[in-house]
């Protein structure tokens, strides 16, 4: 390189060759090394670089990504100073190098079209990173539930809010609206309802799934969700809330739902088995028990029914195509357990042409309105069929049937301690006193306290007696308040046919002890107590009866006389008298 106007031996100066140096590093900089370095027209290479620009043009359609590569590889291996320079070393290994047209070819490629955009992405991400984290206002309606702030992945998603509404009906009709969370289960809701409507927390409520369409209806277990129950049911099922006394009698009693002749294991041995090693054979999974027996078949999309020989196991329902034969080559799958539910028929007999009035239906899960795919079974009486019902239950639930038994008695053994009745302020404060002489005085002896309540009951009662005589209305009298404070009970159904009191007791369970009270329709001076014992419904006429011109009410001819209604029910409710077994539960019916 030669400057004009300079002498040689300034140009063969030290100082003057390091000016010259890093002239020519500060040229390749501002030029940068995507660039090839300018060319003089008027050299001899300027018919080369022309051939190189062809050759370009043919390149530049083949290979993108290599160039690309190579061009990234070279420009990462050079090494850089904090201010942006290259090195002296490296400036001066970078003019050493030969430049080959092909090697300036590659240097000049443009940029590929998916680097950019993966630099557009990465500058975008980091622009997003340096922002300022934006206080959220609402920190529970992020994802993560302690995240303070908004971020990309906290905001909130389109989900369901977890809330359900569901429809509950009552006996009368009547209907409330109930917004449920998606894991309440039957027995939360019956809890809910309870105290809602003030009802006595008996542990003996029970939601049931209704379908009116089908004439069927069950008991919901304990623990089922109610929220997946009711995506199975149609618009025209609902749910009704009543009382259930049989749902876990099985337990307490289950001599009187199992009969020996239906148990397969109980045949096979000698004697009579204990009731509590009858229910652990239940209950145990690993033991095999089974119910079979002869039961009405309905044909599928047929009104004809057949008599087959049933055996209930867990694994499935099935019917011996030979007789009374278990072997396996003779049994056939009449219904799956692990899909389907057990249903009591409402309809009667006359829908389905059933044989007898004793008729249950198995259906899956799916179905839905299809009658077809029902499988409708009918047995000889009420405890045959109360067997294959709870059998169907102990197989599908097993041990969950159990504990849902034992929860509410767990919850009274906690709650023994607070069981006690805790006296109000004023009922403490209250005292005996007598008034027989002209200053009253407090009775200190509970002896004479006790013998004075006595005879202010005796004088009340003479009081009584003495109006009516005179013909002032008596509150013994049946057409004063004596006559008429019954229809305030639970218990009391008023004018209410034979059949109806049946399907009451029936709907609530057939438990020994079970009753209600009606007008009765053939005496309009009488009632009637309907009673379930041993699962048969029997009535017993309540007559009026005279003694001292007073009138009185007697269940057994006058033996046993009680002023009202209410005293005869408590009365039967401690002694069983001429009842077959004492009164325990009332039907009941309570309004939403």
């Amino acid at each position: 390189m030669a400057v004009a106007g300079c002498p040689d031996y300034f140009l063969l100066h030290p100082n003057y060759q390091d000016n010259v140096a890093a002239a020519n590093h500060r040229q390749s900089d501002l030029i940068g090394p995507g660039f090839p370095p300018s060319t003089n027209r008027n050299s001899p290479s300027h018919q080369e670089d022309d051939v190189d620009l062809e050759a370009l043009v043919n390149d530049m359609n083949s290979s993108f990504e290599s160039l690309y590569t190579s061009c990234s590889v070279q420009t990462e291996s050079t090494p850089l100073l904090h201010n942006g320079q290259l090195p002296r070393h490296a400036a001066y290994h970078t003019h050493a190098q030969p430049t080959s047209p092909h090697q300036r070819l590659h240097r000049s490629q443009p940029m590929h079209i998916l680097a950019v955009r993966k630099l557009q992405e990465e500058e975008q991400q980091y622009r997003t990173s340096s922002l300022p984290a934006i206080p959220n206002p609402f920190p529970e309606l992020c994802s993560p539930a302690s995240s303070p702030t908004l971020s990309s992945g906290s905001l909130p998603q389109c989900q369901p809010s977890g809330k359900y509404i569901i429809k509950v009906f009552s006996e009368d009709g009547m209907g409330k609206v109930v917004e449920i969370p998606a894991d309440m289960t039957a027995r939360d809701l019956c809890q809910f309802l309870v105290y809602k409507n003030h009802c006595v927390d008996d542990n003996s409520w029970a939601l049931v799934e209704h379908h009116p369409a089908l004439g069927l209806e069950r008991c919901l277990e304990d623990h089922e969700l109610v929220v997946q129950v009711q995506a199975s049911m149609t618009s025209e099922s609902k749910f009704l809330f009543r009382k259930n006394y049989a749902k876990y009698e099985f337990f307490k009693n289950p001599l009187n739902f199992f009969p020996e002749q239906m148990v397969a294991f109980c045949q096979e041995t000698s004697g009579t088995i204990p009731p509590s090693q009858l229910l652990q054979n239940f209950l145990n999974s690993s033991s095999c028990p089974e119910i079979q027996g002869y039961l009405y078949v309905k044909e599928m999309g047929r009104k004809s029914w057949k008599k087959l020989y049933v055996f209930l196991r867990r694994s499935g329902l099935y019917f011996s195509t030979k007789g009374t034969s278990k072997e396996p080559r003779h049994l056939q799958l009449l219904a799956d357990l692990e899909d389907s539910n057990v249903f009591t028929v409402i309809t009667g007999r006359k829908l389905h042409n059933a044989p007898t009035d004793f008729e249950f239906c198995i259906k899956p899960n799916k179905v839905r309105n299809e009658v077809k795919e029902l499988r409708m079974l009918c047995a000889e009486d009420e405890q045959s069929r109360t067997c294959w019902m709870t059998a169907f239950r102990l197989f599908k639930y097993g041990i969950l049937l159990y504990q849902n038994y034992k929860i509410p008695q767990q919850r009274k053994t906690l709650l023994s301690h607070f069981s006690a009745p805790v006296r109000s302020v004023s009922e403490n404060s209250l005292v005996a006193m007598d008034f027989s002489g002209r200053i009253g005085r407090v009775i200190d002896n509970p002896v004479e306290a006790q013998s004075a309540a006595m005879e202010e009951g005796h004088a009340w009662r003479k009081r009584g007696k003495r109006m009516n005589i005179l013909g002032s209305p008596s509150p013994l009298h049946p057409s004063s308040l004596s006559g008429v404070i019954h229809r305030t009970q639970l218990w009391f159904h008023g004018r209410i046919s034979r059949e109806e009191s049946h399907k009451m007791i029936h709907q609530q369970g057939r438990v020994d002890g079970m009753f209600l009270l009606r007008d009765s329709q053939s005496n309009p001076k009488a009632f009637v107590l309907t009673l379930c014992h041993h699962q048969k419904i029997k009535h017993f006429q309540i007559l009026p009866c005279e003694e001292d011109g007073q009138m009185f009410l007697s269940l057994d001819d006058g033996a046993t006389k009680f002023t009202d209604l209410i005293q005869l029910v408590e009365f039967y409710v401690l002694n069983r008298g001429v009842l077959p077994c004492k009164l325990k539960h009332p039907c009941t019916t309570v309004a939403l």
